[in-house]
């Protein structure tokens, strides 16, 4: 009888891939709102008659070149889900680990129904539109989809406070209850000022790509 003697073989974790792959996806939600904003504003800078003043992004999707804008909006929520699933990895079950990623979905779908459903014409753009707008079907998909997916933004926020008052991060746990209260304002502004409207969006893009970021990449015990 004989023994065959085998060299162990080394084990590898999958946790440290794990991290990887969590840091990787969750670049989506980081650059997601950037990318949509850079894109608008280079868009309402080179489309004739449109004034930021008077339109609204959405209204970039109408139009010869409108499917700029609506490959714009299905990335930017192929991005915010990808970053949703990567931020879910990152805070590995803590506070806000589960509602936080799940509203950053909802938030990425509402974009995605902004592609399916595009607002409507109106104070002059596309050339030639009316200055009034007419409610369509589904301009009033459009308009529910973006209310549904900026309320979840605000309770994103909110939720993201927790985690960030763990690591000790208490001014941006301070800020993020209060840029809902920011965003809400230039979402009621929206009658009187379409800026205001686009001032308060973009705000909560770019306040989900810094507060991601910063969990993403600033360790728990700091």
């Amino acid at each position: 009888m004989t023994d065959t003697l085998t060299a162990p073989r080394p084990v590898l974790s999958a946790a440290p891939a794990s991290r990887s792959a969590a840091r990787w996806t969750v670049v989506g939600g980081v650059v997601a709102g950037p990318l949509f904003l850079a894109a608008g504003l280079v868009q309402g800078f080179a489309r004739d008659g449109f004034d930021f003043t008077r339109n609204a992004i959405s209204q970039l999707a109408l139009g010869d070149a409108g499917w700029i804008q609506t490959a714009s909006f299905v990335l930017t929520g192929t991005l915010l889900i990808a970053g949703a699933a990567g931020l879910r990895r990152a805070l590995l079950g803590g506070p806000g680990g589960t509602w936080g990623p799940a509203l950053i979905g909802v938030f990425g779908l509402s974009f995605w129904l902004a592609a399916a459903f595009p607002a409507d014409a109106g104070a002059g753009f596309p050339a030639g539109a009316p200055e009034a707008t007419v409610m369509s079907a589904h301009g009033t998909v459009h308009m529910a989809a973006g209310m549904l997916g900026y309320l979840a933004l605000c309770a994103v926020f909110l939720v993201l406070a927790r985690p960030l008052t763990s690591r000790g991060l208490r001014g941006w746990a301070v800020a993020s209850r209060v840029v809902p209260v920011a965003v809400l304002a230039g979402f009621m502004a929206s009658a009187v000022s379409v800026l205001a409207f686009t001032a308060g969006a973009g705000l909560g893009l770019l306040w989900l790509s810094v507060v991601t970021a910063r969990l993403a990449f600033v360790p728990a015990d700091r």
